[in-house]
């Protein structure tokens, strides 16, 4: 990765119900392996599975983390999520205020 990625990221996991979701976001807060997590529930999803194309509704789940903290998040989002291969997806922070930037760093230390 290009070096003037910040260490902060965003990352997409996707649930199959808001209380799931809810209870993933809640454990990776709690564990400061999160500062936030965004809940967008009623998302339909159209993917393919073991050769089948699926049409499901999802709850989407945005969380707000930094890049150091991705391996430990990745183990605890599958201890924990009902999928066999759950979508754990990290996008960088190429910016963002500095404020909202330090409070992140400052949640999940």
């Amino acid at each position: 990765m290009p070096d003037q990625f910040r260490e902060e990221i965003v990352i997409f996991i996707t649930a199959p119900s808001e209380d799931e979701a809810a209870r993933i976001a809640r454990s990776l807060v709690e564990a400061r392996l999160a500062a936030c997590v965004n809940i967008v529930r009623n998302m339909r999803s159209i993917y393919t599975w073991q050769g089948n194309v699926e049409d499901d509704s999802e709850a989407l789940m945005i969380v707000k983390t930094r890049k150091s903290l991705f391996n430990a998040l990745s183990v605890k989002v599958r201890e924990l999520h009902s999928y066999d291969v759950p979508e754990i997806i990290a996008l960088p922070v190429i910016d963002g205020s500095e404020e909202y930037l330090a409070w992140l760093k400052e949640s999940t230390e």
